[in-house]
C-alpha cells in the first residue's frame, strides 16, 4: 500500500513539473518573440526618412546632381599637374565628404519613391556652375587653375548651404535635416578655408 501511494505521489510530482516546465517554455518563449519581433521591426523600419514632406524630397532631388558637380570640379583639378598641395588636399576632402552623402541622400530617395534628376534640372541660383564655368577650370592651368577652382567652389558651397538652411527650416524628416546641418557647417568652414588658400595664391 505504501508503495503504491508513493508511485502515484512520484507519477503526480513528475506530470506536475513536466506541465510546469511547458507552461514556462510557452510563456516565457510568446513574449520574447513578440518582443524580439518589435525590435527588429522597429530597428529595420526607415522612420526617420519616412515622415517626410516635399522640402525633404526637394533637398535631396536638389543636393545630389550639386554634389555630384562639387565632385566633378575636384576631379578636373585633381587632373592637373602644378597644384598648390593644398588646393589639391580640399579638393580630395570634398570627393571625401560628398560621395558619400549622395548614396544616403539617393538612399532616402529610393525609400521615398523619387529619383534624382540630374539633367534638365534648372538649378539656377545655388551654386551651380554653368557648362562655360566648367569648361574654364577645365582649360585653367597651374596657379590659374587653383584660383579658378576656389572661387568656384566658394560660390558652389554657398549655393549649398543655402539649400541645407532652406531644409533646415522647412524638413521634417529627421535625418534629411541633420544631414542639411552637417552640410551647412562643413561647407562654412572650408569656405573660410578656401577664402585664406585665395588670399595666398
Amino acid at each position: 500500500m505504501n508503495i503504491r501511494l508513493i508511485a502515484i505521489a512520484s507519477g503526480a510530482l513528475l506530470t506536475a513539473a513536466a506541465l510546469a516546465g511547458c507552461t514556462a517554455g510557452a510563456s516565457g518563449k510568446d513574449p520574447g518573440m513578440g518582443s524580439m519581433s518589435g525590435m527588429t521591426h522597429g530597428s529595420s523600419s526607415p522612420a526617420a526618412t519616412s515622415d517626410h514632406n516635399q522640402a525633404d524630397v526637394t533637398f535631396a532631388m536638389s543636393m545630389v546632381p550639386h554634389h555630384q558637380q562639387a565632385i566633378e570640379m575636384s576631379d578636373t583639378l585633381l587632373a592637373k599637374q602644378g597644384i598648390d598641395a593644398r588646393v589639391t588636399e580640399l579638393a580630395q576632402k570634398i570627393k571625401a565628404a560628398q560621395q558619400p552623402e549622395i548614396d544616403t541622400m539617393n538612399g532616402w530617395l529610393d525609400t521615398w519613391g523619387q529619383k534624382s534628376d540630374m539633367g534638365g534640372m534648372d538649378m539656377g541660383g545655388d551654386g551651380t556652375m554653368s557648362q562655360q564655368d566648367m569648361d574654364a577650370l577645365r582649360n585653367a592651368s597651374g596657379a590659374d587653375a587653383s584660383k579658378l577652382f576656389l572661387t568656384q567652389m566658394i560660390q558652389h558651397h554657398q549655393g549649398a548651404i543655402t539649400m541645407a538652411t532652406t531644409e533646415t527650416e522647412q524638413g521634417t524628416a529627421t535625418d534629411a535635416v541633420a544631414l542639411a546641418k552637417k552640410i551647412a557647417a562643413a561647407q562654412s568652414a572650408e569656405i573660410a578655408t578656401m577664402k585664406q588658400l585665395l588670399a595666398s595664391l
